[in-house]
């Protein structure tokens, strides 16, 4: 463990300290697997935080950035860049958008659709339209104008005065949206699922009647599926699992399978609102990021791909209510494909993670009762038994 403490301290001595950091330095990864400096492996089932959807290393995604970089790897937006058309091709022939915009992240692709909502009102000379719902709970990013769209004390504080123009309601709760409404309400901006308080699923209804409702309020939505787009919940994107489609909707994470890489997805009604000047990104749209991207998109895409991962998630969750049922530590267990939680009873999650860590595996908790699990796509039954052993083992443990 010495290699790790050698770079742990070099960390510690000339890095931010904004990262609750594990004690270990991972210098190599392969398919489920990443090794540290001192040569032990671990199982993850953290994906880099839903990024690396392929698994770490996809020979696919290394190929193409290999190539792309011998090639060209950054010009600037003022010129045409063949990948980034061709992967915008390939997002909006799989989705609802006409358009798209690249930028680097999903706090990025966020701040993106605030301004896009705001001056799609502006342009229709409806100027006092500004005013944007989001949901408690939620997470939309940390730069300014996605923090102030994300009604969490521990992201927010500190950092005032916020961006104004934001109002915030529960989720999951039609009734608070309604009453929320106003004639300065521009958008409803939400996640078809929380991710980073304990993958909250609301109920089948809720995301139907949300479209229907804007659509009758003539406001915009905006789906935030930079955790649950790329086939993280079994469908390409969260919200074909809903039966809706949105005005505008955030995507990043999995999009690059590892090299960052976001995007901002629009009806063509919409997205003339970024005529040129309006916005941009000096690296967003790169040839290496969307070549990167294009290579990974061409297996999340696939059916027999998306298939898969239904399969496999259903499994995953049948294994966490066994466990449930085995381990009075456990309470309610939940999860839509690849995006799964686990609630403690009287144990800490935390905790439970760090346990995990020693006995080879990634996992994550989101807060002080809450395991997350969001694996690679490719995880398979075998990997997810060994999870399964592991935690049923620390809980009697506990």
């Amino acid at each position: 463990m010495k290699k790790n403490e050698a770079i742990i301290k070099l960390t510690d001595q000339h890095v931010f300290q904004n990262y609750g950091r594990y004690p270990i330095v991972l210098v190599k990864g392969k398919g489920m697997h990443v090794w540290d400096k001192a040569g032990n492996k671990y199982l993850d089932f953290l994906a880099g935080v839903a990024v690396n959807n392929l698994g770490h290393c996809h020979p696919k995604v290394v190929t193409a950035i290999r190539k792309q970089a011998g090639q060209l790897m950054h010009v600037s937006n003022w010129f045409h860049i063949e990948p980034q058309s061709l992967l915008a091709q390939k997002l909006t022939q799989r989705s609802f958008a006409g358009k798209i915009f690249f930028c680097n992240s999903g706090t990025e692709a966020n701040e993106g659709a605030i301004k896009l909502a705001r001056r799609y009102f502006y342009d229709r000379g409806e100027k006092a339209r500004y005013e944007i719902i989001t949901m408690q709970q939620a997470f939309h990013g940390r730069t300014l104008g996605s923090m102030a769209a994300t009604p969490q004390d521990k992201i927010q504080k500190g950092f005032g005065p916020l961006l104004p123009g934001f109002k915030y309601v529960p989720f999951d709760d039609m009734a608070a949206v309604k009453q929320a409404i106003t004639s300065k309400t521009c958008a409803v901006m939400v996640e078809p699922i929380q991710g980073e308080t304990g993958v909250n699923i609301p109920h089948k209804r809720y995301l139907k009647e949300l479209r229907a409702l804007c659509t009758r309020k003539k406001i915009l939505l905006i789906l935030d599926e930079v955790q649950t787009g790329f086939g993280r919940t079994g469908t390409l994107f969260a919200y074909e699992n809903f039966g809706i489609k949105p005005d505008i909707m955030t995507l990043a994470k999995g999009l690059g399978c590892g090299f960052p890489i976001g995007a901002l997805a629009a009806t063509d009604k919409v997205a003339r609102s970024f005529g040129p000047g309006t916005h941009g990104s000096t690296f967003g749209g790169n040839p290496l990021a969307c070549s990167a991207a294009l290579a990974a998109f061409q297996v999340l895409s696939q059916k027999s791909f998306l298939r898969q991962v239904q399969k496999t998630g259903q499994y995953f969750l049948s294994q966490l209510q066994e466990l449930s049922q085995k381990c009075p530590a456990v309470g309610k267990v939940r999860g839509m494909g690849l995006i799964l939680a686990m609630d403690l009873v009287e144990a800490s999650a935390p905790e439970v993670a760090r346990e995990c860590l020693q006995l080879g595996f990634l996992v994550n908790a989101t807060g002080p009762g809450t395991l997350r699990f969001i694996p690679p796509l490719i995880v398979t039954r075998k990997d997810i038994d060994k999870l399964i052993r592991t935690l049923e083992r620390i809980f009697k443990k506990l």
